[in-house]
């Protein structure tokens, strides 16, 4: 029988991997094959159209993720970890979701598309080529993450 707490579990790990499959798909496919088949002055209005679909997705998700993420730490009993510096990849978690929920909740819809599109008709090399950066970093952070809680999980630490 499943307890709440595996089922937390398990809806925990399938956002995350949908979540950040999505973002990997994104940074790693995406947005190199628009800018190798397309003009810069279609590049972000492009990837806009395309991205806007994922973006449902990965609010969903991130949800999902956090409102797992954080019942599992209440039922565990797990916010003493926050304490302890071995635990850095609770930090991690906690950051890059917030990262992402900012972004995907208030930044973008509110202050940073209509900026994008404004810089992008200005400078449309300029302005894709920071879309791309911004992915990556997030893409690297969420790696990183992930490789942290998954061995930090199970005991290895890398302090």
């Amino acid at each position: 029988m499943f307890t709440a707490y595996a089922i937390a579990r398990a809806l925990h790990v399938l956002a995350i991997v949908i979540w950040i499959g999505g973002v990997c798909m994104v940074t790693t496919i995406l947005l190199p094959a628009i800018r190798k088949n397309f003009p810069p002055a279609q590049r972000v209005e492009l990837f806009h159209k395309i991205e806007s679909r994922f973006a449902t997705q990965a609010r969903v998700t991130t949800l999902i993720a956090g409102l797992s993420g954080f019942y599992m730490a209440w039922q565990m009993h797990l916010w003493g970890r926050f304490a302890q510096a071995h635990f850095w990849w609770m930090h991690a978690m906690v950051f890059v979701w917030l990262m992402f929920t900012l972004m995907l909740f208030v930044i973008e819809p509110f202050f940073l598309e209509q900026k994008i599109h404004k810089d992008a008709q200005k400078e449309p090399v300029k302005t894709y080529h920071r879309l791309q950066i911004m992915h990556w970093v997030m893409l690297v952070l969420s790696l990183i993450t992930i490789l942290g809680a998954v061995t930090g999980s199970v005991g290895y630490s890398f302090f």
